[in-house]
């Protein structure tokens, strides 16, 4: 079963069908009779590559331990948080769209599961440069890519604690960069940045601890190694339609 499905099938809309990879599969059955109320059943959508499919640049067990044990617990508390709620059958980017009344689960569980998703199919060993067509945007936004790569390390370095590290783009259809902190990204309604997200960085201690310990920064420098381009321009050439 493709990502793509699973994704309509479990009500989170078209926001996630951009962004989520159509490659990526998901475990589980029954997913064309699947709605939030009974998605417990099911398992996480499947990493796209295997535990060491990132070595050298991340290792094996950050990546099992980062996978299936935080996400699946943000995956699950987010099940349980909705489960008889007003929120239990809505698209998650409309979820996202009202989220300062939704309570602080729905927020933190929501934010974890959905952008844990974008982070592991923006990672991989795809292509190491942009898309002709993002890169012509990446040229006219910021003057180069290596500009780019600067100014969303920088925003990474200097989250304050827990966060993500974001390119998106804005309504208008520009490109921008920021960060938000803990769980929240560009959909919520109480960001600060709003937007589509296009590619996102985990900048959470437990994604990068084992590997590089409190050392962010170069946790930062290394994963350029493995963004998946393909991945995120086509997540830019969708949201551009």
């Amino acid at each position: 079963m493709k990502r793509r499905n699973f994704i309509k099938n479990i009500g989170l809309g078209a926001a996630a069908t951009i962004l989520f990879s159509e490659a990526s599969s998901c475990k589980g059955n029954n997913l064309k009779s699947i709605t939030m109320s009974n998605l417990q059943t099911l398992e996480l959508p499947s990493l796209p590559y295997a535990y060491d499919g990132l070595e050298p640049y991340m290792d094996a067990k950050t990546v099992e331990i980062h996978y299936d044990r935080h996400h699946r617990t943000y995956f699950n508390n987010y099940v349980n948080a909705i489960k008889g709620t007003a929120y239990e059958n809505m698209p998650i980017e409309k979820v996202f769209g009202e989220i300062s009344k939704a309570g602080n689960a729905v927020r933190n569980n929501g934010g974890g599961f959905f952008n844990h998703v974008l982070f592991w199919d923006n990672l991989g060993k795809g292509s190491s440069k942009p898309s002709a067509e993002l890169a012509s945007a990446i040229d006219k936004t910021f003057g180069s890519f290596d500009k780019l790569k600067d100014d969303l390390s920088t925003a990474c370095k200097t989250q304050f604690g827990s966060g993500w590290g974001w390119l998106y783009l804005t309504a208008d259809k520009n490109l921008a960069i920021g960060s938000t902190p803990n769980q929240d990204n560009p959909l919520m309604d109480i960001s600060p940045i709003k937007g589509m997200p296009l590619l996102t960085i985990d900048v959470w201690e437990h994604a990068y601890y084992l590997k590089f310990q409190n050392k962010r920064a170069d946790y930062v420098d290394n994963i350029w190694n493995i963004i998946n381009w393909d991945e995120v321009s086509r997540r830019y050439k969708r949201a551009m339609k």
